[in-house]
């Protein structure tokens, strides 16, 4: 009886091994900086770039408020206002981040805790330490941040569990194979009970959101929607990779940039620009404006959202029908001979 044979597993010559086990090691730090470079650098870097306030008062008196926040250059951007009126209705319309009114009385300072609770806290120390003769400054906090959050920490917390279900969304209907039609019903419909769902969490339950419910609802929804069509369509123009492509844009550089601890303007300039054109950061701008401002300065972050979600969208559907097998043609019978008669 012949007697198989059994071919032992090919061994991996040591100097690949050695040079796997290399990369992995070199791999591993070099992820680990990349990591704390894209979070840590731009928070170690927080201060006041062109940050919109505003001044209003007598001419003179204005002027010395202008002239002492001009002292550090590039900080602000200064707005001149003719009253406290129309200085809080900047502040309001989120012209502006704050606003130092001077009077007889004595020197207010407006702030809108909603818009930035770092902001609001960095102008009142900012403010307090100029005014002169150590004068006691009045703070009013013109557009409060909701009771439920009044430092912003769990509208903070919701954008990363936004962006994983955006992205969970988005690879769950490339898995399952969904092309077309049946992929945007799919993302837009996951993405429509998302919001529904977190509109639930965080305005009835938490009280992060203090806005109009649906406006809330449809923003968190629309956030999904652009995260999870981004996933969809950039793996199915380009495969796998495009997984990864996805989640640098919007789950490591968008929350790393999008400004939700501070504000875009704390940021470094090319940093802060670049957050808001990715989806976490229009959405956080978004939610701000709908939650506390009665949806005033929206359309830009909406728009980012909207573009987001379209181009994803497209792109699914473009992948699909280049991915799409060409119609195999039907085997043909070979023809009867014919039979002598």
């Amino acid at each position: 009886m012949p007697t198989a044979t059994v071919t032992p597993p090919t061994a991996t010559p040591p100097t690949v091994a050695g040079r796997r086990t290399l990369g992995a090691l070199l791999l591993i730090p070099a992820v680990a900086a990349l990591l704390l470079w894209v979070f840590a650098w731009p928070a170690a870097r927080i201060a006041p770039r062109d940050l919109p306030v505003g001044v209003a008062g007598p001419a003179a008196a204005a002027g010395a408020v202008e002239q002492r926040l001009g002292r550090h250059e590039g900080a602000f951007e200064v707005h001149r206002y003719e009253d406290a009126a129309a200085a809080r209705a900047a502040v309001e319309a989120r012209d502006v981040y704050g606003a130092v009114v001077v009077s007889p009385g004595g020197t207010e300072l407006l702030t809108a805790s909603a818009g930035s609770p770092a902001v609001a806290a960095l102008l009142r120390e900012a403010v307090a330490a100029q005014a002169p003769g150590g004068a006691p400054v009045e703070v009013t906090d013109v557009v409060a941040a909701p009771a439920g959050d009044p430092r912003g920490a769990v509208l903070g917390a919701s954008l990363l569990p936004l962006a994983l279900v955006g992205a969970a969304t988005g690879v769950a209907t490339v898995l399952l194979g969904l092309r077309g039609a049946r992929a945007a019903a799919a993302l837009t419909g996951a993405a429509t009970l998302a919001g529904l769902v977190g509109a639930a969490v965080a305005h009835s339950w938490l009280g992060a959101l203090a806005g109009d419910w649906w406006a809330e609802a449809g923003v968190v929804g629309l956030t999904v929607l652009a995260i999870g069509a981004t996933f969809a369509g950039l793996a199915t123009l380009v495969g796998k990779p495009g997984f990864g492509l996805a989640a640098l844009l919007t789950i490591l550089l968008g929350n790393a940039y999008s400004g939700l601890s501070s504000a875009p303007e704390l940021l470094p300039t090319a940093v802060g620009t670049l957050g808001q054109w990715l989806p976490p950061g229009a959405a956080i701008s978004a939610l701000r404006s709908v939650s506390a401002f009665d949806g005033a300065a929206a359309a830009g972050p909406l728009l980012v959202l909207s573009l987001w979600a379209a181009a994803g969208l497209l792109a699914t559907a473009l992948g699909a029908r280049r991915r799409r097998p060409a119609p195999t043609a039907a085997p043909t019978a070979p023809p009867v001979p014919a039979q002598a008669g």
